[in-house]
């Protein structure tokens, strides 16, 4: 999952939130340089993480991609995965997308001093191309997907993923609604 996952996926608890968001910036035992709260949501994202990488629905929707997309087709995958939340936001949410974004931007510049310095560089941009907000779009998709591949240093093809998601787009759609659920509840299962 992405960024609108593993914020939504974090409830109300904004020390959650925040581990949760940064959790790709934090390596190994460093999650210990934090207090308890974000710690817990550092270790949150991780279990979300191997949780979807090992499911059989994110699996298919992997599979599909290899063809094009290879060894990035899991990370593209949870792109994919995030519109389709963007997109269908309030079946999830009695809090509208655009609102659950503002709330959640508020949060990390208000604890900007604590995030990684790589999270500090990219909140600005991230906030004022709205990110969470334009992943409910393909347009906005294309663009988070041609950010992620100007940022890798290895050759990739993520600049046509739209184009997959286009062209596959109700197969992955069925597979995210099957699956998301199951994320839930896997979440409530070890958060409660």
């Amino acid at each position: 999952m992405n960024y609108l996952a593993h914020i939504y996926l974090s409830g109300q608890n904004k020390e959650l939130m925040i581990g949760n968001f940064i959790a790709d910036f934090v390596k190994g035992n460093k999650k210990n340089n934090y207090p308890e709260g974000i710690k817990a949501g550092i270790e949150l994202h991780r279990s979300i993480d191997d949780y979807t990488d090992h499911h059989e629905l994110t699996s298919i929707s992997k599979k599909r991609l290899y063809p094009t997309q290879h060894k990035y087709a899991g990370p593209v995958v949870d792109v994919f995965y995030d519109h389709f939340l963007a997109k269908n936001f309030l079946l999830y949410s009695e809090i509208p997308l655009d609102i659950f974004t503002l709330n959640a931007y508020q949060v990390l510049q208000s604890n900007q001093n604590i995030l990684p310095q790589e999270v500090q560089q990219f909140l600005p941009y991230m906030i004022e191309r709205n990110w969470l907000l334009n992943y409910s779009t393909l347009d906005g998709i294309e663009r988070s997907l041609k950010g992620i591949s100007r940022r890798l240093s290895f050759q990739n093809n993520l600049n046509s993923a739209k184009d997959d998601l286009v062209e596959h787009y109700s197969e992955f759609e069925k597979e995210f609604f099957q699956f998301f659920p199951q994320l839930i509840n896997f979440v409530n299962s070890i958060t409660r």
